[in-house]
């Protein structure tokens, strides 16, 4: 199972018909509040999902040193390679030992979800920038749909249709089909539904279709992460029913169901939404929230001021409401201004706390802007792509359609709340700090047009190998070395899976990319293909490996993990300046690929590093660069570029220029 395709979006048909379900056809049954009505409940396979492995420690040590190869000089790697020896002779076999007895007393859960929930929560750095990602929609196909209001309602109530889909268990259950003319038909659908749950899997399996992990699912909506002191907390309240609304720094509420549950009327929606849009209010001079753009132990102790403040029940409307919905004030001039307006915008019309801020500027253009603690790419993709399909196929309102005639004025909360001097005087700390790391961070975006997947699919070559050489061989051009490089990758296809890590960078890209950046005239183009078909070969293995679970990362980060909880001093595996290295990602890179995204991206997770979002799509190669004052984006995707350029003159016989 290659994991790079485990992002993709899948084809999905609504299953209406002699199959639909009979347990929701009450009277007063609307299918039209709903995307799908699933044959398969929503979580049929959960409970029969296979368990994450852990790995072997050997396995480990082995996969670890293959990595931390390409990054040492000699002297350095046997320093490393003793540690590992030691460590897994030593307490590492011990602590193996005990991880693998705890992981069969929790077979509800994998070994890896507590203690990543934690490595999120505890982390007090600010969350803009340090973890939330962003992934814009492509425009509606039908122009005259963008415009801001008609966009904001059609994405708001297909979002809101997504949710009682999900929670009427009548969502398509997230399958990856490896043989979709097998399992992805209604004869498959209608034989699965009647195995029971802890066997369905199985079932699934025998025609070569792999359920994903859907747990994180439930905190896509309704939820906020709290800041508390040294750890924060997920909070969820699934009875709320209000949506809240940013616009100037303004906070509105509306009621997006009502008190049976159903869905508000798209008209009284597009009512509401056009009276914030009339609200004529100057921008507040204290923006409440640059707070959620603080480090966490200041946001948790001006939290704690707001509350005692008499604020309580404003904030737990925030908290409480089924998402954000930001709208901004400007249309998006180019792809750069959009990823710095849906990365991190200026800070007052967002609230980065929300488990996701749907985006949406003056000229339609919108993106999904999400917090990660509770969850990865998987389940917002999936959440992503049946909004963008649901709102463009089956939009509830037309640029024709009239609001409804209501009085929002009654309808539309404002919130307003009550700032003491100490808590203006951090929101202004708050916003010279925003402001300042802001303007150290540059972003810039390519799209390679020579060719993309089919071209290389052709040459037999991994698309996602041949991007992630290009990424080694511009460092190189540009600063002379190989150096720690992330991709991520899900493991969904396990039970409470979240992520592995793939290491791009191996001795075969850095022998290549030495090649192909330092001696090109020495080598044949038939010689430099066949170095990127073992660095192709290479990266499909590490990429399979990690979609397993059978990476390095996150076992080794468990072990930590559990040492620490038991007070074990750090072992000197953990100490050495090798593993610190590895884990300095100046390198950070994630793809995804779907119809339904324009271009998505996210900062370095170092001062001194790259975030690189890229995409190997049909026909082209994009790819959208982030870094801060000290590396230079755009230079760096110039180098990019040209190692493309190279790579494809090599794949088509050219004499490489040097």
């Amino acid at each position: 199972m290659v994991a790079g395709l485990l992002l993709r979006a899948w084809p999905r048909g609504l299953a209406f018909g002699p199959g639909a379900p009979s347990r929701l056809l009450s009277t007063g049954f609307d299918p039209g509040q709903y995307l799908q009505l699933s044959i398969v409940p929503t979580m049929h396979y959960q409970d029969s999902l296979p368990r994450l492995p852990v790995p072997k420690l050997e396995d480990t040590i082995r996969r670890y040193l293959s990595a931390q190869k390409p990054l040492l000089d000699d002297g350095q790697f046997r320093k490393t390679e003793q540690l590992c020896k030691s460590f897994e002779n030593g307490i590492g076999k011990e602590l193996h030992k005990q991880l693998v007895a705890q992981d069969k007393q929790n077979k509800h859960t994998s070994y890896i979800s507590g203690p990543w929930f934690d490595m999120y929560l505890t982390a007090r750095d600010p969350i803009v920038l340090n973890f939330n990602p962003f992934m814009s929609f492509n425009p509606d196909p039908k122009s005259e749909y963008n415009d801001q209001l008609t966009r904001a309602t059609n994405l708001t109530v297909s979002a809101v249709r997504f949710l009682k889909t999900l929670r009427a268990d009548l969502l398509e259950p997230e399958v990856f089909h490896l043989n979709p003319a097998k399992s992805d038909t209604d004869t498959f659908k209608r034989l699965i539904r009647f195995v029971p749950s802890s066997l369905s899997w199985y079932g699934a399996y025998l025609v070569n279709a792999y359920p994903l992990d859907m747990s994180q699912y439930f905190r896509l909506f309704n939820s906020t992460r709290l800041p508390k002191p040294s750890r924060d907390e997920l909070f969820t309240d699934d009875k709320a029913r209000h949506l809240l609304v940013l616009r100037k720094g303004h906070f509105y509420v509306f009621d997006v169901l009502d008190q049976d549950g159903n869905i508000v009327s798209a008209s009284e929606i597009q009512a509401h939404l056009k009276y914030i849009l009339s609200d004529n209010s100057l921008a507040p001079e204290f923006p409440l929230s640059y707070l959620t753009s603080e480090n966490r132990d200041i946001w948790a102790e001006l939290r704690q001021k707001l509350v005692s403040g008499g604020n309580e029940e404003a904030l737990r409307k925030v908290d409480s409401a089924v998402f954000c919905l930001c709208l901004d004030d400007f249309p998006i001039k180019d792809l750069v201004h959009l990823s710095h307006n849906m990365l991190h915008g200026d800070g007052t019309n967002r609230w980065f706390d929300k488990s996701f801020n749907l985006i949406i500027a003056k000229d339609g253009t919108a993106a999904v802007h999400f917090e990660h603690a509770w969850g990865d790419g998987v389940a917002v993709l999936r959440f992503f792509n049946e909004v963008f399909k649901d709102s463009t196929q089956a939009p509830a309102v037309t640029p024709r359609s009239q609001p409804a005639n209501t009085d929002s004025s009654v309808a539309v909360q404002k919130l307003n709340f009550k700032l003491n001097d100490a808590l203006k005087t951090g929101i202004s700390a708050a916003k010279e700090k925003f402001d300042a790391t802001m303007k150290t961070l540059t972003i810039d975006y390519i799209q390679f047009q020579r060719g993309g997947k089919e071209f290389l699919k052709k040459q037999k070559l991994s698309p996602d190998s041949v991007a992630q050489l290009g990424f080694q061989m511009a460092f190189v051009q540009q600063y002379g070395q190989t150096v720690a490089t992330y991709e991520s990758c899900s493991t969904a296809a396990f039970k409470h899976g979240r992520t592995e890590t793939i290491r791009p960078a191996s001795v075969f890209t850095k022998r290549c990319s030495e090649a192909f950046v330092r001696e090109p005239s020495k080598h044949s183009a038939g010689e430099l293909q066949q170095m990127m078909a073992k660095c192709s070969t290479y990266h499909n293995q590490l990429t399979k490996e990690a979609a397993m679970g059978q990476g390095f990362d996150r076992h080794l980060f468990a072990l930590r993990y559990l040492g620490a909880a038991k007070g074990i001093d750090l072992p000197e595996l953990y100490l050495d300046p090798a593993y610190r290295q590895i884990n300095h990602n100046i390198l950070s890179t994630s793809t995804l690929s779907s119809p339904a995204v324009n271009i998505g991206g996210f900062a370095p997770v170092v001062p001194d590093g790259f975030g690189i979002a890229y995409a190997v799509h049909d026909n082209w190669i994009g790819c959208n660069v982030s870094a801060y004052q000290g590396r230079n984006a755009h230079e760096f995707l110039q180098c990019v570029e040209k190692a493309l350029e190279s790579m494809f003159d090599a794949l088509e016989g050219k004499a490489i220029k040097s």
